[in-house]
C-alpha cells in the first residue's frame, strides 16, 4: 500500500461574487503569482459578458458555459502486454470542471491581437451558446471515447 492521499485544497472564493469555482478559475488565469491582474482580466471579461448578454447575470453565464464545456468521458492510455490502448473513462465533476476551465483559458490565450479579458469573455459566451472551439474540443474528446468503447473492459 502506498502513502496516504493528499487532502483536496479548497481555493478561496473570489472577492466580488463569493464563488469558489470562479476563485479557482482566477487562479488558473493567473500567471507568475499576479492575482490582481488575473482578477482584472476575469472581472473585465464579466463586464463584457454583462454588456453582450444584458438579461443574464455574468456568473450564471459562466457557470452554464462551464457546464456546457465539461466533458463527461475522456480517454486514458493503458498499456497491456506491449500494446497501448486508449481506454474511455467517465470524468468526475471536479475534473470535468478543471478540464473545461483549462480549455477555455488556453483557447482564449491562443487568440492574438486583443486584450485577454475580451478574448476570455468571447470564449465563455461561445461555450454558453454551445459553439466555438471549447465545445468542439469536448465533442472531439467524446468521439474519441466513443470510438474506443471496445477497450472499455480495460478500465481499472
Amino acid at each position: 500500500m502506498r502513502r496516504r492521499r493528499a487532502e483536496k485544497r479548497v481555493p478561496l472564493p473570489d472577492p466580488k461574487f463569493n464563488s469558489k469555482v470562479l476563485g479557482k478559475f482566477m487562479n488558473m488565469v493567473m500567471e507568475r503569482g499576479k492575482k490582481s491582474i488575473a482578477e482584472k482580466i476575469v472581472y473585465g471579461a464579466f463586464s463584457v459578458i454583462a454588456e453582450k448578454i444584458p438579461n443574464k447575470e455574468p456568473l450564471e453565464v459562466f457557470t452554464q458555459a462551464l457546464d456546457n464545456a465539461r466533458p463527461l468521458l475522456e480517454v486514458k492510455s493503458r498499456r497491456i502486454g506491449g500494446a497501448t490502448y486508449q481506454v474511455p473513462i467517465e470524468v468526475k465533476v471536479d475534473r470535468g470542471q478543471f478540464i473545461a476551465m483549462r480549455w477555455m483559458r488556453d483557447f482564449a490565450r491562443g487568440q492574438k491581437g486583443r486584450p485577454m479579458g475580451v478574448k476570455l469573455a468571447e470564449e465563455i459566451m461561445n461555450a454558453y451558446k454551445k459553439e466555438g472551439v471549447t465545445i468542439k474540443k469536448r465533442e472531439d474528446t467524446h468521439k474519441m471515447a466513443e470510438a474506443n468503447k471496445a477497450f472499455a473492459h480495460y478500465k481499472w
